[in-house]
This record gives structure tokens, sequence and C-alpha cells, in this order.
């Protein structure tokens, strides 16, 4: 029973969760056959899978949904518009599609879609529950009231720790691009991350630092940077567990 990132980063963000006798993904953007390559080391096949439930449309998040989807006939999950703004939607089996509004059963888990902010037709995260909650939430413009509810009383988290504030105002990026990121629709700051955490009433203990930016983070930086506010605010009871572009990150719950 636990969470193993598969890849998470701009180029690609896929996680896979076994709970309650059932697997499911969050996300596919990477290729079918890292899926299938990155699910074997870590002892399962793609046809374990119950379901993947997509968060939102760019491609770092469904680049390899079609061709797992066609393959292995496995239900793919979202908010309509998502499906209606995926590059891939008509290559998507009919019989795949499956509308999520507010929350499914698999098995015995129960999959609950939240609304983010993010510049996307219906952005969500996840509350995956069963014995434990645990939430993935990534590509998150600022944390709403919506989203702090969801992450009270996760017991284990993939929360966004995408740029470095100064970094990113300092780098190459074109000034407009730097503003999306910067926006309430854009990414969650390795700061903001850490603050999200310290407002939390009742805290994880375990927290993917997850889509660290290529560009404008470091992994050592993102690390320090939300270990220092949690140690500045008395908070010393979460773990934190960097997640990987090019390497899978597991943990058990």
């Amino acid at each position: 029973m636990g969470i193993s990132v598969l890849a998470s980063g701009s180029k690609g963000n896929c996680s896979f969760i076994e709970m309650g006798g059932s697997c499911i993904l969050i996300d596919a953007g990477i290729s079918a056959r890292r899926i299938k390559q990155e699910l074997g080391r870590i002892g399962h096949s793609i046809e374990d899978l119950s379901g993947i439930f997509i968060t939102h449309e760019h491609s770092d998040h469904i680049k390899g949904l079609a061709a797992v989807a066609k393959k292995y006939c496995i239900p793919v999950y979202s908010r309509p518009g998502t499906f209606k703004a995926m590059s891939c939607y008509r290559e998507l089996p009919v019989e795949c599609i499956n509308p999520i509004y507010d929350q499914v059963r698999i098995g015995r888990l129960t999959v609950r879609a939240f609304s983010i902010p993010h510049d996307a037709a219906d952005p969500v995260g996840y509350s995956v529950m069963g014995s434990i909650k645990c939430v993935v939430a990534t590509d998150i413009g600022f944390v709403d009231s919506n989203l702090r509810k969801e992450l009270e009383a996760a017991r284990v988290m993939v929360l966004e720790a995408n740029h470095d504030v100064e970094m990113l105002k300092n780098g190459s990026y074109p000034w407009p691009l730097k503003q999306r990121i910067l926006s309430n629709r854009g990414h969650l700051s390795n700061t903001d991350m850490a603050w999200t955490l310290v407002n939390l009433k009742q805290r994880p203990q375990k927290v993917l630092l997850a889509h660290l930016s290529q560009s404008n983070n470091l992994p050592d930086l993102a690390m320090a940077t939300v270990q220092e506010i949690l140690h500045r605010q008395g908070v010393r009871n979460v773990e934190l567990i960097l997640t990987d572009q090019e390497q899978c990150v597991s943990i058990d719950f």
C-alpha cells in the first residue's frame, strides 16, 4: 500500500496509488512505454490498473493517455470540460471515457475530484480515500479555501513546489510566461507550498514535493526553502520527499 510518483516535472507527470486492493494512476503525462517500464520496476503492470484520473489537459499530464487507454481499455476519469479540451480526445475509446463531477468508487476506494486554480479548461486535484487519505494537487496558482479544505487530514500528499520566485524572475523565460507562472492560475512556489503546510490544522505525515521546474528551481533549494519555513514555524513532524522527472519515487503508507 503506497504511492509511487513515476515522474513529476515540466516534461511529464504520472503517479501510481495502490490502496485497498485497487491500483490507479493520477495523470499519464509520460509515454505508455515508460509507464509500463516504471510499473514493472515496482512490481506492477498496466493490467493492474482500475482507472486513470486526469487532472487537466496539458500535454505533460496526458502524453501517454491515448496509447494506454486504447491498448489496455482502462477507464479514464476527468471533468467533461477537460475531456473536450484534450488534444487526444478523439483517440480515446468511447467506452473508456468516464466524466467525474464529484467522486467515484473504485473498489474500496473513494476518489474525489476538487477544483484547483490553473489555466486549463476545468482542472482538478484528487483525494484518494481508503484506509487513509492521500491527496494529489499540482499545477496550482494559489491555495484557495477549497484546496485547503481538501488538504486537511490527508496523511500523505503530493503537493506542488514548482519554482523559486527569484530564480523565475531573474531567469530566461519571457516576461509573459513569467507572469503566467506567478499568476493565481499558474504554479505554486516553494515558499507558498511551505506556508500551505504551516497553515493546515491537521498536517500530513509525508509530503512529496512535486512538479519542480527544471529551469526555475533546484531540488536542494526547494527542500531547503520548505524545511526552513517549517522549522521556523515550529513544524517538525512532516517528512518531506523530493520527486523526480526521470526516476520513480515510492513511499509506503
